[in-house]
């Protein structure tokens, strides 16, 4: 089992800025790739962003590349979300999630991060 905790969620005006975390602690030997989702009231949960934790391969969602970036710090079992140009748009819980070797999909979860982009 991966232990997954978000931070740095918050406030921000259109056109802001933010940068998410997640640290991963547990069973971390076991992570094959690092996620972020978001859920707006109302909607389902979708992806954002993926990040390889060996080679770093990335993959964005359509909505969001070109203003998001994920990276990871393999020394410190953290995950990034740099978010840039922020529209109201990406206002949701973001979580965090972490998808093991020997499983098919992400199955840990962290209890989310509120972000809210408001004039």
């Amino acid at each position: 089992q991966v232990q997954l905790v978000e931070s740095g969620g918050g406030l921000v005006q259109p056109g802001g800025s933010l940068r998410l975390s997640c640290a991963a602690s547990g069973r971390t030997f076991s992570m094959n790739k690092m996620g972020w989702f978001r859920q707006a009231p109302g909607k389902e949960r979708e992806f954002v962003a993926s990040i390889t934790w060996s080679r770093g391969y990335t993959e964005y969602a359509g909505s969001v590349k070109d203003r998001f970036s994920i990276s990871r710090d393999n020394a410190k079992n953290t995950v990034y979300l740099q978010m840039d140009t922020l529209k109201p748009e990406d206002t949701a819980v973001y979580y965090c999630a972490a998808w093991v070797v020997g499983k098919v999909g992400y199955d840990n979860w962290g209890q989310g991060t509120q972000v809210t982009v408001s004039s």
